[in-house]
């Protein structure tokens, strides 16, 4: 269930930052409460999670897996560019959870 739990926390968190980018500095209503909402149902998520999983590898997924989610957003629903380099970071990113996980990874208590 704590995974479950961080699955939502992510998916929560790239809806709210794709509406902030949709939200055009916070000057259109529907976009900017669906960050407001989006970012405390992703923390309320998050924090259930931890109540039984280790904090810094589970903090690296849901931090690596929402910014490759809100690049994949990104491009699809607002047309931003794709670069090799961008593609390149992301990798890396996710290279970097796994590593953290082959060194002690998410455990539950």
């Amino acid at each position: 269930m704590p995974f479950v739990l961080l699955a939502l926390a992510i998916a929560f968190e790239v809806t709210a930052t794709l509406a902030m980018r949709a939200s055009e500095g916070f000057t259109k209503l529907v976009p900017s409460v669906v960050v407001v909402v989006g970012y405390l149902i992703s923390f309320v998520f998050m924090a259930r999670a931890l109540v039984s999983l280790n904090v810094g590898p589970v903090y690296a997924i849901w931090s690596a897996l929402g910014t490759v989610g809100a690049f994949a957003g990104g491009v699809v629903l607002f047309k931003e560019p794709v670069k090799p380099l961008t593609i390149a970071g992301a990798l890396i990113i996710v290279a970097g959870v796994i590593v953290m996980n082959l060194g002690g990874g998410v455990r539950q208590e």
